[in-house]
């Protein structure tokens, strides 16, 4: 994950695929601003919906973003694990995306119930072996990624990391309790995996600044008042 200061504590400079990406986000309505109740109950001035990103021309953009973050990472895997439901269509369009830069990988995905018929079970597509990527949109609670864990593991695969769109750099909730750090933390210091975003708060928040656009402009504080208050 991309650090949000640098050593001498001044902000990095902005990252033009996490620009672009924002960018996007927010011309395709995909990324909105507002008042947003959030899983853990609290209002968010913005929200991050991938489910919108629902034609071909912008899964195909928002596989491209994927793509080219997970090679400009470095991050070494042998295939993509998409889990259900929104990370079926995310893996099979990052696959693609992926050997189009000439990173052909196998890709596969789960049912949320076993089949009995046919070839039977909960996985399908590529056999799940070697270092395993997963493929999500983002991570809320990490209770996705533990049950992409179990399954890799059954399969006799390494689970090696986890993929998103935008990383909310928020601190964990259950509703009642903030944790002291945020769910993509949990995953990469509890769960031990690499964490690569395309995006993460702190883009947006550099996206809002820079942005000419006038009718950004009156997010910008809210947005910021929120990172202070929930931020990691």
């Amino acid at each position: 994950m991309r650090q949000t200061t640098d050593p001498t504590g001044q902000p990095p400079a902005a990252d033009p695929l996490a620009q672009e990406f924002v960018q996007f986000a927010v011309e395709a309505g995909v990324l909105r601003f507002g008042e947003f109740k959030t899983k853990a109950g609290r209002l968010s001035p913005y929200f991050f919906n991938a489910g919108l990103f629902d034609d071909g021309a912008k899964l195909g953009r928002l596989a491209g973003f994927y793509a080219r973050s997970l090679v400009g990472s470095g991050l070494q895997f042998d295939m993509l694990f998409g889990p259900a439901y929104k990370g079926i269509p995310l893996a099979a369009a990052v696959a693609v995306e992926l050997a189009r830069l000439g990173h052909n990988r196998p890709f596969a995905y789960n049912r949320k119930e076993a089949k009995d018929h046919g070839e039977g079970g909960t996985l399908v597509g590529a056999p799940v072996r070697g270092r395993v990527l997963i493929i999500d949109d983002v991570i809320s609670a990490g209770t996705s990624v533990r049950e992409s864990i179990a399954m890799i593991r059954a399969a006799g695969a390494t689970p090696c990391g986890v993929a998103i769109a935008l990383d909310r750099q928020e601190k964990a909730s259950d509703g009642n309790t903030d944790s002291p750090w945020s769910a993509v933390q949990y995953v990469r210091d509890q769960l031990h995996l690499h964490v690569a975003s395309i995006a993460t708060l702190a883009d947006l928040l550099q996206y809002l600044q820079t942005s000419s656009a006038a009718d950004l402009a009156p997010h910008l504080p809210r947005v910021r008042a929120y990172r202070d208050a929930y931020g990691v």
